[in-house]
C-alpha cells in the first residue's frame, strides 16, 4: 500500500540525514498515516480511509461527508 494521505495527498518527501560532522546520507520523510474508520451517517456504514494526522483535523473540521465528496470528485472510488 503507498504511503499517501486519501484527504490531503501527502506523501513521502526525500531529504538529508546529517551528521555532527555534517555527513550526509539520503533518507524519506514518511507523513503521518494511520488506516481509521469513521462512521458515514448518510451510507449507515464504516469507510476505512488511510489518513495523515492533518487529515483527520480536516474530516474533524468539515465533517466526512463533505471529506467523502470531495475524494469521490477526484475520483477514488470508496
Amino acid at each position: 500500500m503507498s504511503k499517501v494521505c486519501q484527504v490531503t495527498g501527502k506523501r513521502p518527501v526525500t531529504g538529508n540525514n546529517v551528521s555532527h560532522a555534517q555527513n550526509k546520507t539520503r533518507r524519506r520523510f514518511s507523513p503521518n498515516l494511520h488506516t481509521h474508520r469513521f462512521w458515514v451517517e448518510a451510507e449507515k456504514r464504516f469507510v476505512k480511509l488511510r489518513v495523515s494526522a492533518k487529515g483527520m483535523r480536516i474530516i474533524d473540521k468539515q465533517g466526512i461527508e463533505k471529506v467523502l465528496a470531495d475524494i469521490r470528485a477526484r475520483g477514488v472510488k470508496l
